[in-house]
């Protein structure tokens, strides 16, 4: 089962982000309000898929539509292989902590 949850100005996402569940995580994160920049924590993703490059894009568009800056953290090699694929791994702000 997937899930995102909110610490401080972290996002902690678990499990798959799939075809199939990415829009109800997507609904879930919409009942985080963006009041600072923010930290997207991936570390506890476990599956990825095409879906995931939409929702992390989607958050960015959420994030400077707040004035807020994202980052994301501990993104899956898998999921770093979609990006670079179809080239878009240069618009993923992350880092390695």
């Amino acid at each position: 089962m997937t899930s995102i949850r909110l610490e401080g100005n972290v996002w902690h996402v678990t499990g798959e982000i799939l075809m199939d569940n990415a829009n109800a995580v997507l609904t879930d994160s919409n009942a985080f309000k963006i009041e600072n920049d923010l930290n997207i924590n991936l570390s506890g993703v476990t599956d990825v898929d095409t879906a995931a490059l939409s929702l992390l894009l989607e958050w960015q568009r959420r994030a400077l539509a707040a004035n807020k800056k994202v980052t994301f953290t501990h993104l899956p090699e898998s999921l770093m292989s979609l990006a670079a694929l179809y080239g878009v791994a240069d618009f993923i702000p992350a880092t390695a902590s």
